[in-house]
């Protein structure tokens, strides 16, 4: 289960983000996650309820947005999503493709409270 270790990291980039001057409360947390990095989302969101306890993002949403697949034909140039990680192009069945997005995984932004 490596959303543990995921969640810490999430947790950690947002508090050596926070102002330091100021005592504020993290309230909803931002991320996108591509289908190709195999978090599970539901695993992740529990994790970091629990990483984040007794930190300034308790309680804190961790809001997620899954990114598809999206692959190109290196033979053909069409760009096609990839259905049931299956990377043959939809045109010309070639196998011949570069992944364009279904990798990322980034915190967008995070909002706080005073």
């Amino acid at each position: 289960m490596h959303e543990i270790s995921i969640a810490q990291d999430i947790v950690d980039l947002v508090k050596e983000n926070l102002p330091k001057e100021e005592t504020v409360n993290v309230t909803k947390v931002r991320i996108k996650i591509g289908e190709l990095s195999a978090v599970v989302t539901e695993s992740l969101e529990f994790c970091f309820d629990v990483i984040s306890k007794n930190t300034p993002l308790s309680g804190a949403k961790l809001e997620i947005e899954e990114i598809p697949i999206i692959a190109k034909c290196n033979d053909c140039s069409n760009e096609f999503s990839v259905d049931n990680f299956c990377f043959i192009c939809t045109e010309c069945n070639s196998g011949e493709v570069e992944i364009l997005q279904g990798n990322e995984f980034k915190v967008v932004d995070f909002e706080i409270t005073d």
